[in-house]
């Protein structure tokens, strides 16, 4: 499988992406890159691993890079975790790869 398509998985409805993410990163930053170690797009937050508050950031980035409403992300799994599963509804796995292709070179 291609590099990001790997990283995507999920239906016509909906998409799920894994992410590899750096939380008191300097700058927030989604999509940062593939990282094909971990099969999974990287994402970077300023905000601390603290108390939700870089989930609460990934889930904000993740929103805007893709268009959608917050309320359409929710995070999977992975929340204690620097990997993490982030579903995104209204959004389909194609349309999910096409938009990141559109930030990613690989």
């Amino acid at each position: 499988m291609p590099p990001l398509e790997d990283a995507v998985s999920g239906s016509d409805d909906h998409a799920v992406i894994t992410l590899d993410v750096s939380a008191g990163s300097k700058k927030d930053s989604f999509p940062s890159g593939y990282n094909p170690w971990r099969s999974a797009v990287e994402c970077h937050v300023s905000a601390p691993a603290v108390g939700g508050k870089a989930n609460k950031a990934i889930i904000g980035l993740v929103a805007e890079a893709f268009g959608v409403q917050k309320s359409a992300v929710h995070i999977l799994s992975g929340t204690t975790s620097t990997v993490k599963r982030v579903e995104i509804r209204g959004l389909s796995r194609l349309q999910a790869i096409t938009v990141l292709k559109g930030y990613i070179s690989v």
